[in-house]
């Protein structure tokens, strides 16, 4: 089944800063109904490196399921305004997630990120502890 509009909810998380790192996604059809979640360990990151790696793995995810326009929202203000270009990517690190998910973005007919709060995060943030817990860190 081919979806024209999704929205994604993302979220990184490391537990220390670098330390063991999750990630979780959540992708919701118009009706708003849950048709897919992601929940992967992905090693030792920063907390803003596992936001942009749960924002990638979203993002496949969402153009695997044909999504043609997504409204994605993130609990991280920085990755948020940088890709609304209103702060630079100054880190060596993410410099080359911030492209990836540019290159990704340009299937999609429409995107617009958003900053949310973490209370409004819930289910990406519970996959990412999930992950985290699954994987004993």
């Amino acid at each position: 089944m081919k979806y024209e509009k999704l929205k994604l909810f993302t979220d990184g998380g490391a537990r220390g800063n670098p330390g063991p790192a999750g990630i979780g996604a959540v992708i919701l059809n118009e009706h708003n109904k849950v048709i897919a979640e992601i929940s992967e360990y992905i090693g030792e990151a920063t907390n803003n490196q596992a936001e942009y790696k749960a924002l990638i793995a979203g993002l496949a995810k969402a153009r695997d399921l044909g999504g043609l326009e997504l409204e994605v929202f993130l609990d991280s203000e920085l990755v948020v305004k940088q890709l609304n270009r209103e702060y630079r990517v100054k880190d060596k690190h993410l410099a080359p997630l911030f492209v990836q998910v540019y290159n990704i973005s340009l299937g999609f007919k429409k995107i617009i990120f958003k900053h949310i709060y973490r209370e409004k995060n819930e289910l990406a943030d519970k996959l990412v502890n999930q992950a985290l817990d699954k994987a004993g860190k």
